[in-house]
């Protein structure tokens, strides 16, 4: 007879009702549908548990990154409209007619090789026009758009519905981002006017929490459907859905002069109880947090970490507690926030959360 198998070493807690509540605060800060943006498996908390759960909220589409995240939306059965953000290449072009998706077009020739497909396939696909306003990775320049839109409106089997850009630094630079929101704006009068298009969209997280978007009837927010506000003063509008955690492993007390992990970056200085915890940067918990003073969180109060980040575990001091094997430690989450682990790596919290590697199990709350 097997034994039964052992709990998981580093989970990720992924709160459902929590998800659904920032939805609502999207919504409630947007003032217009919503395209939930769920690429990267939805910034790593499960693409198809994710994609269930907005499905049954009656949002207007999914945001993804590629066919392949299209594709593993389509096959949970939900039928909400799934929308590809960025440029599409040649061969992927034939599914996304076959299947109905919706791409946005980024040149004529992209445009022109939908309008064939679609017409081979015997449909009208529909298509947003993306346009560049300072992104500077996909779309249209403004120049010039007038003319363009009539020769892509000229193709018989493309339905032009929506248009859409994109806002590079909403969370740095609110001068530039107003006045690319006037730019925007300005575009839409060049065209014809907002009523011309059915879908207008421009603002991410940052643009719909901290900007005036009356040029736009759909918002695109990612980061904060998760938990995280990408502006200050937002956070007590959202609920935390990922915590990280894992498990100590191992105590033990270490004689003055003993070095922790690798090169010896960290040498103690008195005896010190050392708790191991079964975690690391393989399975997506930063290695560049090393030495700039992060902690974990066990048994209700902080505790810091001790030399580098290893593959597959860290060290704590737990001098003075009475933290144990087997203790469940928070790496983020309620108590450690998401953005603070990311400021002392180095770097943001959506390259934290999408970092998060597949052999930490995701457990649904």
């Amino acid at each position: 007879m097997n034994p039964p198998p052992s709990p998981p070493r580093a989970w990720a807690e992924i709160d459902l009702s929590a998800l659904r509540d920032n939805l609502r605060a999207a919504r409630a800060a947007a003032g217009c549908e919503v395209m939930a943006v769920v690429k990267a498996g939805a910034y790593g908390h499960g693409l198809e548990e994710v994609a269930r759960v907005l499905a049954a909220e009656d949002i207007a589409f999914f945001g993804v990154a590629n066919v392949g995240e299209a594709r593993r939306i389509a096959a949970t059965g939900v039928t909400t409209r799934i929308y590809l953000l960025g440029a599409t290449w040649s061969e992927e072009r034939a599914e996304i007619v076959g299947r109905g998706w919706t791409p946005c077009i980024s040149s004529l020739d992209e445009a022109r090789h939908f309008d064939a497909l679609a017409r081979e396939h015997g449909s009208r696909l529909k298509v947003h026009l993306a346009v560049d306003t300072g992104m500077g990775r996909g779309g249209f320049v403004a120049e010039g758009l007038p003319e363009i839109l009539k020769q892509l409106e000229a193709l018989p089997n493309l339905e032009i519905e929506g248009i859409g850009s994109h806002l590079p630094s909403a969370d740095e630079d609110e001068e530039f981002t107003r006045a690319q929101f006037a730019q925007y704006a300005g575009i839409l009068r060049s065209l014809g006017g907002p009523e011309r298009f059915k879908w207008r969209h421009l603002s991410n997280s940052a643009g719909l929490l901290g900007y005036d978007r009356e040029s736009c009837n759909l918002a695109r927010p990612g980061l904060m459907l998760y938990g995280i506000s990408p502006l200050p003063g937002h956070e007590s509008e959202l609920r935390n859905v990922m915590s990280l955690k894992s498990r100590v492993t191992l105590v033990r007390t270490l004689p003055a002069g003993h070095g922790v992990s690798y090169g010896r970056a960290f040498v103690t200085t008195r005896p010190t109880r050392v708790a191991t915890i079964g975690i690391g940067y393989g399975d997506g918990y930063p290695r560049h947090i090393s030495g700039n003073g992060a902690d974990v969180f066990i048994r209700g109060r902080r505790f810091p970490l001790l030399g580098r980040v290893t593959m597959d575990q860290l060290m704590v001091d737990v001098t003075g507690s009475d933290v144990a094997e087997g203790d469940e430690v928070e790496l983020f989450g309620p108590n450690i926030r998401v953005d603070e682990v990311a400021a002392k790596a180095g770097t943001i919290a959506w390259e934290i959360l999408t970092g998060i590697t597949p052999r930490v199990v995701r457990v649904y709350r």
